[in-house]
């Protein structure tokens, strides 16, 4: 079960049930979605969400963490085509399989809403390493859910000094993805953010950069079992022995 503004939202990710993401107050600003990205339920729930909210005539605009920012589908007409799209949005398909983002993307532009990237590039991402600034734009709690986040999805093998750059990274994405949310923001209308969900954390999220400006719901979809073993992946690829 999920809580949106004040309405209880069920759904059953194994059947790929949709819900209804409009409260009866009517839309919210913005709605963040905070997938799993292994999970295809939820990338097919991505595309339910889009739908529904299309189809109400409520859809202001999707915003993705998977396409940089800089990148968007304006401009193009709603029967463009999906090489249009992903040349529009820089796809990087090796990164984020095209078979499972696609159908919200085009569901979005079939609909007439734009669809804005809005991750950093590997350039932003270096300087936000280096960029102490970054530390004071949360309060003392929400860094510490942003350093624990970052320990647990490395499984606890990154060293300590590889924690500050990476949570002023996430900080940083986290910024960029509330600015775009903002600029595609349109009364009466929702912008759907689809991203992480560590990114959709109202504790330590995008919601903490779009408060006061606009109100948002953060979705975070309940975690799936894919079977697959990440940390011993992860062990393997940085050369440590089988835990």
């Amino acid at each position: 079960m999920v809580r949106l503004s004040g309405l209880l939202l069920p759904f059953v990710l194994a059947a790929c049930a949709a819900f209804n993401p409009i409260p009866p107050e009517g839309p919210v600003p913005a709605l963040l979605l905070g997938e799993q990205h292994d999970a295809p339920e939820h990338q097919k729930l991505h595309r339910d969400v889009v739908d529904a909210l299309a189809a109400r005539g409520v859809l202001a605009a999707v915003v993705l963490e998977m396409a940089e920012g800089g990148h968007s589908t304006l401009g193009l007409p709603a029967a463009a085509t999906e090489q249009q799209v992903q040349a529009a949005l820089g796809w990087n398909n090796s990164a984020w399989p095209w078979d499972q983002y696609g159908p919200a993307v085009m569901a979005a532009v079939r609909a007439g809403a734009p669809v804005f990237g809005s991750n950093l590039n590997s350039t932003q991402m270096r300087a936000a390493m280096a960029d102490a600034s970054l530390d004071g734009l949360l309060p003392e709690p929400a860094l510490r859910v942003q350093r624990e986040a970052i320990r647990a999805g490395h499984c606890n093998m990154l060293p300590e000094t590889q924690i500050p750059p990476m949570v002023r990274v996430q900080i940083a994405r986290d910024q960029a993805m509330a600015r775009t949310i903002l600029a595609a923001a349109a009364k009466g209308k929702t912008v759907v953010l689809l991203a992480g969900s560590g990114h959709v954390n109202a504790q330590a999220g995008v919601p903490q950069h779009l408060r006061p400006q606009l109100r948002a719901e953060s979705v975070m979809l309940p975690p799936v079992d894919t079977g697959k073993d990440y940390c011993e992946d992860f062990r393997k690829s940085r050369g440590k022995p089988p835990a």
